[in-house]
């Protein structure tokens, strides 16, 4: 367990995504996502947008000084510099990695709804704390107005992050094939090019990432 915090916007915001990034593909002497070593919990970043990137899955997000402006996400504690290493690698030459201040959101015990589906209400705590954020500085030529939408990339995009092992809507290779042609993970998906540079800091690293379980 390590000592980095990050605040994650867009698809690591999905476990099986983070975890697939700092512990691997699945194997058994990783943990699942819920025995890891990482913990999350829902958060908010102030003074930045997100925004939808032309032709791609994934988010970025860019400072903005509007009053009303704010990223919701998720805040990430334990994580080791070894991860860090990883996730640079897995967000690429897109992004910078850059320190900011975000607060945690607590649930308020008050929602609406029915079943599982409930949307419970959440506030902020005031204390801000440090985390770690990935910033876009591959031009606003690139970003489109609208706001990316967690759930719509959970539905119709994440099985071609995740892959034929993966937990929640796995795919065949096969469609990755097809999914190359135009790639909307940026080469992040199981057969990408940026994925393999992933798989090869596990290959170097596996007795650490092993000793940090």
């Amino acid at each position: 367990m390590g000592d980095r915090t990050l605040f994650f916007y867009g698809t690591l915001m999905s476990p099986p995504i983070l975890h697939r990034v700092i512990h691997g593909p699945s194997n058994p002497t990783f943990p699942t996502p819920s025995s890891s070593y990482v913990r999350t919990c829902p958060a908010i970043l102030h003074s930045h947008r997100r925004h939808r990137v032309r032709g791609a899955d994934y988010p970025a997000i860019v400072p903005e000084s509007a009053s009303d402006a704010s990223v919701r996400g998720t805040f990430a504690t334990g994580l080791t510099d070894a991860d860090v290493r990883r996730l640079d690698i897995f967000e690429g030459d897109e992004y910078e990695r850059r320190n900011v201040r975000v607060r945690r959101l607590v649930d308020s015990g008050t929602g609406k709804g029915e079943g599982e589906e409930v949307e419970r209400e959440m506030h902020e705590v005031e204390e801000e704390v440090r985390a770690e954020t990935y910033i876009w500085i591959a031009g606003k030529q690139r970003l489109e107005d609208e706001e990316w939408d967690f759930e719509t990339f959970k539905r119709d995009k994440m099985r071609f992050w995740i892959g034929s092992d993966g937990e929640e809507g796995s795919t065949g290779k096969e469609e990755f094939g097809a999914v190359d042609q135009v790639d909307g993970t940026g080469g992040r998906n199981p057969n990408g090019h940026i994925w393999k540079q992933v798989e090869e800091q596990h290959g170097d690293a596996g007795g650490v990432i092993r000793g940090a379980v």
